[in-house]
Protein backbone atom coordinates (compact mmCIF):
# COMPACT_ATOMS: atom_id res chain seq x y z
CA UNK A 1 0.00 0.00 0.00
CA UNK A 2 2.77 2.26 1.10
CA UNK A 3 4.92 4.35 -0.81
CA UNK A 4 8.33 5.57 0.70
CA UNK A 5 9.64 8.64 -0.04
CA UNK A 6 12.68 9.15 2.44
CA UNK A 7 12.89 12.93 1.85
CA UNK A 8 9.36 13.80 3.02
CA UNK A 9 10.42 12.31 6.43
CA UNK A 10 9.66 14.57 9.20
CA UNK A 11 6.55 17.35 10.25
CA UNK A 12 4.31 17.78 6.99
CA UNK A 13 5.21 21.22 5.51
CA UNK A 14 1.52 22.26 5.66
CA UNK A 15 -1.36 21.13 6.82
CA UNK A 16 -3.24 17.77 6.46
CA UNK A 17 -6.48 17.09 5.37
CA UNK A 18 -8.33 14.53 6.82
CA UNK A 19 -11.51 12.54 5.82
CA UNK A 20 -13.46 9.81 7.72
CA UNK A 21 -16.74 8.22 5.72
CA UNK A 22 -16.29 4.62 7.04
CA UNK A 23 -19.87 4.00 9.02
CA UNK A 24 -22.41 7.08 9.93
CA UNK A 25 -20.26 10.05 10.66
CA UNK A 26 -19.03 12.17 7.71
CA UNK A 27 -16.56 13.97 9.41
CA UNK A 28 -13.57 16.74 7.62
CA UNK A 29 -10.43 17.68 9.58
CA UNK A 30 -7.78 20.05 9.13
CA UNK A 31 -4.36 19.50 11.69
CA UNK A 32 -1.43 21.58 11.24
CA UNK A 33 1.86 19.42 10.81
CA UNK A 34 2.77 19.46 14.84
CA UNK A 35 -0.97 17.85 14.88
CA UNK A 36 -2.83 21.11 16.08
CA UNK A 37 -6.67 20.81 15.12
CA UNK A 38 -6.84 23.96 12.93
CA UNK A 39 -10.67 23.08 11.94
CA UNK A 40 -13.42 20.37 12.28
CA UNK A 41 -16.94 20.13 10.24
CA UNK A 42 -19.35 16.83 11.36
CA UNK A 43 -22.44 15.59 9.86
CA UNK A 44 -23.40 13.23 12.35
CA UNK A 45 -26.15 10.52 10.04
CA UNK A 46 -28.20 9.52 13.18
CA UNK A 47 -31.22 11.39 12.20
CA UNK A 48 -31.28 9.43 8.70
CA UNK A 49 -30.70 6.37 10.44
CA UNK A 50 -32.82 6.22 13.79
CA UNK A 51 -36.37 5.53 12.27
CA UNK A 52 -34.55 1.70 11.24
CA UNK A 53 -32.97 1.44 14.34
CA UNK A 54 -29.07 1.22 12.74
CA UNK A 55 -26.98 1.93 10.10
CA UNK A 56 -28.70 1.67 6.39
CA UNK A 57 -25.52 1.18 4.33
CA UNK A 58 -27.25 3.05 0.77
CA UNK A 59 -28.64 5.73 3.23
CA UNK A 60 -24.87 6.33 5.07
CA UNK A 61 -23.46 6.51 1.38
CA UNK A 62 -25.96 8.95 -0.13
CA UNK A 63 -25.63 11.23 2.91
CA UNK A 64 -21.80 11.24 2.75
CA UNK A 65 -21.45 11.79 -1.12
CA UNK A 66 -24.39 14.67 -0.28
CA UNK A 67 -21.99 16.26 2.42
CA UNK A 68 -18.48 15.88 1.85
CA UNK A 69 -18.47 18.58 -0.49
CA UNK A 70 -19.97 21.26 1.91
CA UNK A 71 -18.00 20.11 4.73
CA UNK A 72 -14.41 20.68 2.65
CA UNK A 73 -15.25 24.19 1.98
CA UNK A 74 -16.38 24.71 5.43
CA UNK A 75 -13.53 23.32 7.31
CA UNK A 76 -11.29 25.35 4.93
CA UNK A 77 -12.79 28.63 5.53
CA UNK A 78 -12.73 27.95 9.05
CA UNK A 79 -8.98 27.48 9.18
CA UNK A 80 -8.83 30.65 6.67
CA UNK A 81 -6.35 28.45 4.19
CA UNK A 82 -6.90 27.21 0.49
CA UNK A 83 -6.16 23.80 -1.42
CA UNK A 84 -3.16 25.08 -2.25
CA UNK A 85 -1.19 25.46 1.11
CA UNK A 86 -2.59 21.68 2.40
CA UNK A 87 0.26 19.19 2.63
CA UNK A 88 -1.70 16.10 1.97
CA UNK A 89 -4.87 14.10 1.87
CA UNK A 90 -5.48 11.65 4.00
CA UNK A 91 -9.02 9.29 4.00
CA UNK A 92 -10.19 6.47 5.53
CA UNK A 93 -10.19 3.61 3.00
CA UNK A 94 -11.15 0.54 5.62
CA UNK A 95 -12.40 -1.15 7.41
CA UNK A 96 -16.01 0.04 7.01
CA UNK A 97 -19.00 0.19 4.92
CA UNK A 98 -17.97 -0.46 1.04
CA UNK A 99 -20.33 2.26 0.09
CA UNK A 100 -18.87 5.03 2.41
CA UNK A 101 -15.63 4.23 1.80
CA UNK A 102 -15.49 4.44 -1.62
CA UNK A 103 -17.20 7.62 -1.26
CA UNK A 104 -14.50 9.38 0.95
CA UNK A 105 -11.68 7.90 -0.58
CA UNK A 106 -12.00 8.95 -4.41
CA UNK A 107 -13.19 12.40 -2.74
CA UNK A 108 -9.81 12.63 -1.15
CA UNK A 109 -8.18 11.27 -4.38
CA UNK A 110 -10.36 14.24 -6.42
CA UNK A 111 -8.96 16.44 -4.25
CA UNK A 112 -5.33 15.16 -4.06
CA UNK A 113 -5.03 15.23 -8.03
CA UNK A 114 -6.57 18.65 -8.11
CA UNK A 115 -3.95 20.27 -5.94
CA UNK A 116 -1.33 17.87 -7.31
CA UNK A 117 -0.54 16.75 -3.16
CA UNK A 118 -0.53 13.36 -1.58
CA UNK A 119 -2.75 10.89 -0.78
CA UNK A 120 -2.84 8.51 2.32
CA UNK A 121 -5.32 5.75 2.25
CA UNK A 122 -5.67 5.78 6.46
CA UNK A 123 -7.21 1.93 7.80
CA UNK A 124 -9.64 3.17 10.39
CA UNK A 125 -7.88 1.04 12.73
CA UNK A 126 -4.60 2.69 13.04
CA UNK A 127 -6.66 6.26 13.13
CA UNK A 128 -7.58 4.72 16.47
CA UNK A 129 -4.78 3.47 17.64
CA UNK A 130 -2.70 6.33 17.33
CA UNK A 131 -5.31 8.84 18.45
CA UNK A 132 -3.76 8.98 21.60
CA UNK A 133 -0.51 10.37 20.57
CA UNK A 134 -2.08 13.23 19.62
CA UNK A 135 -0.74 16.23 21.43
CA UNK A 136 -1.98 17.48 24.68
CA UNK A 137 -3.78 13.82 24.94
CA UNK A 138 -1.24 12.92 27.34
CA UNK A 139 1.27 14.77 28.93
CA UNK A 140 4.72 14.56 27.31
CA UNK A 141 3.46 12.14 24.89
CA UNK A 142 3.23 8.47 24.23
CA UNK A 143 6.10 6.72 22.97
CA UNK A 144 6.01 2.93 21.41
CA UNK A 145 5.67 0.34 22.07
CA UNK A 146 2.32 0.13 24.21
CA UNK A 147 -1.07 -1.89 24.70
CA UNK A 148 -3.87 -0.65 22.72
CA UNK A 149 -7.60 -2.05 23.83
CA UNK A 150 -10.22 -1.14 20.91
CA UNK A 151 -13.29 -1.53 21.79
CA UNK A 152 -16.12 -0.23 18.90
CA UNK A 153 -19.24 -1.55 17.26
CA UNK A 154 -17.60 -3.89 15.03
CA UNK A 155 -14.62 -4.09 16.48
CA UNK A 156 -12.93 -5.46 20.15
CA UNK A 157 -9.14 -6.60 20.42
CA UNK A 158 -5.73 -6.36 22.30
CA UNK A 159 -2.96 -5.19 20.19
CA UNK A 160 0.41 -3.96 20.91
CA UNK A 161 1.44 -1.17 19.40
CA UNK A 162 5.44 -1.35 18.46
CA UNK A 163 5.57 1.15 15.83
CA UNK A 164 3.91 2.66 13.02
CA UNK A 165 2.40 0.31 10.81
CA UNK A 166 3.70 -2.80 13.07
CA UNK A 167 0.57 -4.03 15.24
CA UNK A 168 0.95 -8.00 16.92
CA UNK A 169 -2.71 -9.06 17.55
CA UNK A 170 -2.59 -10.89 21.07
CA UNK A 171 -6.80 -11.39 21.75
CA UNK A 172 -9.94 -10.67 20.01
CA UNK A 173 -13.03 -10.74 20.33
CA UNK A 174 -14.84 -14.60 19.46
CA UNK A 175 -18.02 -13.48 18.37
CA UNK A 176 -19.77 -10.03 19.14
CA UNK A 177 -17.66 -7.09 19.43
CA UNK A 178 -18.29 -5.26 22.50
CA UNK A 179 -19.95 -2.28 21.21
CA UNK A 180 -22.24 -4.38 19.00
CA UNK A 181 -23.13 -6.21 22.54
CA UNK A 182 -24.27 -3.09 23.59
CA UNK A 183 -26.16 -2.17 20.58
CA UNK A 184 -28.13 -5.77 20.50
CA UNK A 185 -28.56 -5.39 24.86
CA UNK A 186 -30.31 -1.55 24.38
CA UNK A 187 -32.54 -2.80 21.51
CA UNK A 188 -33.66 -6.19 23.88
CA UNK A 189 -34.26 -3.92 26.51
CA UNK A 190 -36.75 -1.41 23.94
CA UNK A 191 -33.99 1.65 24.26
CA UNK A 192 -33.30 3.65 21.38
CA UNK A 193 -30.48 3.81 18.64
CA UNK A 194 -27.64 4.44 19.19
CA UNK A 195 -28.07 1.78 21.90
CA UNK A 196 -24.87 2.01 24.00
CA UNK A 197 -25.25 5.72 25.36
CA UNK A 198 -29.10 5.53 25.68
CA UNK A 199 -27.96 1.39 28.39
CA UNK A 200 -25.11 3.97 30.19
CA UNK A 201 -28.10 6.27 30.83
CA UNK A 202 -30.01 3.81 32.11
CA UNK A 203 -27.85 1.74 34.36
CA UNK A 204 -27.41 4.85 36.29
CA UNK A 205 -30.70 4.34 38.01
CA UNK A 206 -30.24 0.49 38.48
CA UNK A 207 -28.70 -1.80 41.00
CA UNK A 208 -26.06 -4.25 39.20
CA UNK A 209 -26.12 -6.57 41.62
CA UNK A 210 -29.66 -7.66 41.37
CA UNK A 211 -29.43 -9.54 38.56
CA UNK A 212 -26.71 -12.16 37.93
CA UNK A 213 -25.52 -12.62 34.38
CA UNK A 214 -22.91 -14.88 33.16
CA UNK A 215 -18.89 -13.18 31.98
CA UNK A 216 -17.58 -15.29 29.41
CA UNK A 217 -14.20 -16.45 29.34
CA UNK A 218 -13.64 -14.60 32.83
CA UNK A 219 -10.61 -16.09 34.40
CA UNK A 220 -9.66 -17.83 31.54
CA UNK A 221 -6.07 -17.68 30.00
CA UNK A 222 -5.59 -15.28 27.31
CA UNK A 223 -7.22 -12.18 26.65
CA UNK A 224 -9.87 -13.34 23.99
CA UNK A 225 -13.55 -12.16 24.48
CA UNK A 226 -16.93 -13.84 24.17
CA UNK A 227 -19.98 -11.91 24.16
CA UNK A 228 -22.63 -13.41 22.14
CA UNK A 229 -23.39 -15.84 25.18
CA UNK A 230 -23.97 -12.49 27.90
CA UNK A 231 -26.17 -11.22 25.09
CA UNK A 232 -28.32 -14.64 25.16
CA UNK A 233 -28.67 -14.48 28.67
CA UNK A 234 -29.93 -11.32 28.92
CA UNK A 235 -32.75 -12.19 26.07
CA UNK A 236 -33.80 -15.04 29.05
CA UNK A 237 -33.70 -12.99 32.06
CA UNK A 238 -36.18 -10.49 29.95
CA UNK A 239 -38.18 -13.17 28.36
CA UNK A 240 -39.26 -14.29 31.88
CA UNK A 241 -41.18 -10.89 32.33
CA UNK A 242 -44.66 -10.73 31.22
CA UNK A 243 -44.98 -9.22 27.57
CA UNK A 244 -44.87 -5.82 26.99
CA UNK A 245 -42.81 -3.13 27.57
CA UNK A 246 -40.43 -3.84 30.71
CA UNK A 247 -40.46 -1.48 34.06
CA UNK A 248 -38.51 0.92 34.49
CA UNK A 249 -36.76 -0.41 37.19
CA UNK A 250 -36.53 -3.71 35.58
CA UNK A 251 -34.79 -2.60 32.84
CA UNK A 252 -32.83 -0.23 34.75
CA UNK A 253 -31.27 -3.33 37.20
CA UNK A 254 -31.24 -5.04 33.79
CA UNK A 255 -29.07 -2.72 31.56
CA UNK A 256 -26.57 -2.42 34.86
CA UNK A 257 -26.36 -5.82 35.67
CA UNK A 258 -25.03 -5.97 31.80
CA UNK A 259 -22.81 -2.75 32.02
CA UNK A 260 -21.01 -4.09 35.12
CA UNK A 261 -20.54 -7.58 33.59
CA UNK A 262 -19.52 -6.33 30.62
CA UNK A 263 -16.97 -3.82 32.57
CA UNK A 264 -15.65 -6.82 34.28
CA UNK A 265 -14.94 -8.84 31.61
CA UNK A 266 -12.97 -6.07 29.89
CA UNK A 267 -11.29 -5.12 33.24
CA UNK A 268 -10.35 -9.46 33.67
CA UNK A 269 -9.35 -9.64 29.78
CA UNK A 270 -6.86 -6.58 30.69
CA UNK A 271 -5.60 -7.91 33.53
CA UNK A 272 -4.44 -10.99 31.49
CA UNK A 273 -3.25 -8.66 28.59
CA UNK A 274 -1.20 -6.95 30.47
CA UNK A 275 0.44 -9.56 31.69
CA UNK A 276 1.69 -10.82 28.25
CA UNK A 277 2.18 -7.29 26.76
CA UNK A 278 4.56 -6.61 29.78
CA UNK A 279 6.66 -10.08 28.95
CA UNK A 280 7.09 -9.25 25.47
CA UNK A 281 7.68 -5.26 26.27
CA UNK A 282 9.23 -4.70 29.79
CA UNK A 283 9.52 -0.96 28.56
CA UNK A 284 5.78 -0.53 27.65
CA UNK A 285 3.98 0.90 30.25
CA UNK A 286 0.85 2.44 28.87
CA UNK A 287 -2.61 0.71 28.00
CA UNK A 288 -4.59 2.84 25.53
CA UNK A 289 -8.22 2.28 25.44
CA UNK A 290 -9.66 3.38 22.00
CA UNK A 291 -12.84 3.35 20.05
CA UNK A 292 -16.61 4.19 20.27
CA UNK A 293 -17.07 1.94 23.31
CA UNK A 294 -14.12 4.05 25.04
CA UNK A 295 -16.55 7.00 25.69
CA UNK A 296 -18.04 4.59 28.57
CA UNK A 297 -17.14 5.85 31.81
CA UNK A 298 -17.62 2.94 34.14
CA UNK A 299 -15.38 1.05 31.72
CA UNK A 300 -12.90 3.73 31.79
CA UNK A 301 -12.90 3.62 35.18
CA UNK A 302 -12.17 0.09 35.85
CA UNK A 303 -9.74 -0.08 33.14
CA UNK A 304 -7.48 2.47 34.92
CA UNK A 305 -7.67 0.82 38.15
CA UNK A 306 -6.14 -2.22 36.44
CA UNK A 307 -3.77 -0.52 34.69
CA UNK A 308 -2.75 1.28 37.60
CA UNK A 309 -2.28 -2.25 39.02
CA UNK A 310 0.21 -3.11 36.72
CA UNK A 311 2.21 0.07 37.58
CA UNK A 312 0.93 0.95 34.14
CA UNK A 313 -1.30 4.10 32.85
CA UNK A 314 -4.78 4.06 30.78
CA UNK A 315 -4.66 6.89 28.15
CA UNK A 316 -8.09 7.54 26.64
CA UNK A 317 -8.82 10.10 23.93
CA UNK A 318 -11.34 13.12 25.09
CA UNK A 319 -15.06 11.92 24.24
CA UNK A 320 -16.06 13.14 21.51
CA UNK A 321 -12.70 11.63 19.60
CA UNK A 322 -13.50 8.03 20.93
CA UNK A 323 -16.06 7.97 18.21
CA UNK A 324 -15.55 7.71 14.48
CA UNK A 325 -13.70 11.11 13.87
CA UNK A 326 -11.58 13.36 10.93
CA UNK A 327 -9.23 14.40 13.56
CA UNK A 328 -7.54 10.62 13.82
CA UNK A 329 -7.74 10.13 10.52
CA UNK A 330 -5.89 13.26 9.60
CA UNK A 331 -3.04 12.61 12.33
CA UNK A 332 -2.49 8.97 11.55
CA UNK A 333 -1.74 10.34 7.74
CA UNK A 334 0.74 12.96 9.86
CA UNK A 335 2.08 9.94 11.51
CA UNK A 336 2.51 7.97 8.29
CA UNK A 337 4.13 11.42 6.87
CA UNK A 338 6.74 11.43 9.34
CA UNK A 339 8.00 8.07 7.99
CA UNK A 340 7.88 9.19 4.54
CA UNK A 341 5.17 7.44 3.77
CA UNK A 342 2.15 7.63 0.95
CA UNK A 343 0.24 6.01 -0.64
CA UNK A 344 -0.67 5.02 -4.79
CA UNK A 345 -3.75 6.69 -6.34
CA UNK A 346 -5.33 3.71 -7.38
CA UNK A 347 -5.42 2.24 -3.89
CA UNK A 348 -8.56 0.48 -3.35
CA UNK A 349 -10.84 0.93 -0.40
CA UNK A 350 -11.84 -2.37 1.37
CA UNK A 351 -14.75 -3.53 3.72
CA UNK A 352 -11.92 -5.84 5.77
CA UNK A 353 -8.53 -4.28 6.55
CA UNK A 354 -6.98 -5.59 10.08
CA UNK A 355 -4.33 -4.29 11.93
CA UNK A 356 -1.75 -6.69 11.28
CA UNK A 357 -2.12 -7.26 7.86
CA UNK A 358 0.97 -7.12 5.51
CA UNK A 359 0.47 -4.32 3.56
CA UNK A 360 -0.04 -2.09 7.00
CA UNK A 361 3.41 -2.15 7.19
CA UNK A 362 5.75 0.64 5.89
CA UNK A 363 7.87 -0.76 3.01
CA UNK A 364 11.81 -0.19 3.82
CA UNK A 365 12.74 0.26 -0.13
CA UNK A 366 12.46 3.64 -1.56
CA UNK A 367 10.33 3.96 -4.09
Amino acid sequence: MQRRHPEMKGAPPGPVLGIESSCDETAVALLDGAGNILAEALHSQIGEHAPFGGVVPEVAARAHLATLGPLVEAALAKAGIGGDEIAAVAATSGPGLIGGLIVGANFAKGLALAWGKPFLAINHLEAHALTARLPGIVSGGIDFPYLLLLVSGGHCQFVAVEAIGRYRLLGRTLDDAVGEAFDKAAKLLGLSWPGGPALERLAREGNPARIALPRPLLGRPGCDFSFSGLKTALAQEIAAFPPGALPRAAAADLAAGFQKTVTDVLADRADHALTLFAERHPGGTTLVLAGGVAANQAIRAALAAVAEAHGAQLAAPPLRLCTDNAVMVAWAGIERLRCGATSPIDHAPRPRWPLDAPDMALDPTPA
